[in-house]
């Protein structure tokens, strides 16, 4: 059972997130949505917490955007892409009982205090931007350190925000050269 609420964005992903694991699911119903719903989403995070569990395109991290601004203390939750697309459609209700799980076990919480821990010379020094594989790499290092797959910019955001060590990074990074 997992207390937190996990906040998904629609009714198939209700579906497949409780088919994975025990746990209160509130969908925001897509990228437009109504007041009401940041004021449920305020009300659970109050009560037990909130995680929040988009999918991995562009509208799930407006979203995730708009409710970390709007609700404090939040947690978050990544699927990588390819662990998200059935047939050229990327959803949460697309992944594996397994990957969703890996997703909710790997959950971070967005650091308060804004750190510089990595900066753009470590994206280039492990060939994590500016190189052919670049993406491939950012996408297996944040399935593995779960933070998702992100542009080169986010995702630097994402390792100085979501309390990545030096150490954890480094040792991920020496997995994905073998």
């Amino acid at each position: 059972m997992i207390k937190e609420v996990i906040v998904v964005e629609g009714k198939d992903d209700i579906a497949a997130v409780k088919r994975a694991v025990d746990a209160e699911v509130l969908a925001t119903g897509g990228f437009g949505f109504q007041k009401d719903v940041i004021n449920k989403i305020k009300e659970a995070q109050k009560r037990r917490g909130v995680i929040i569990f988009t999918d991995p395109d562009y509208a799930g991290e407006k979203i995730r955007s708009i409710i970390s601004k709007q609700v404090s203390g939040c947690k978050h939750a990544f699927l990588s892409r390819d662990e998200a697309t059935k047939d050229e459609d990327i959803g949460i209700e697309n992944a594996s009982v397994e990957s969703i799980r890996q997703a909710l076990m790997k959950v971070r919480s967005e650091s308060v205090q804004k750190r510089n821990e990595f900066t753009q010379i470590d994206l280039i020094k492990y060939n994590l931007i500016g190189t052919e594989d670049a993406s491939f790499r950012r996408n297996e290092l944040g399935k593995i350190l779960g933070i998702g797959y992100a542009n080169s910019k986010q995702f630097l955001n994402r390792l100085n925000n979501y309390g990545v060590t030096r150490k954890e990074f480094e040792e991920v990074i020496k997995n994905i050269e073998k």
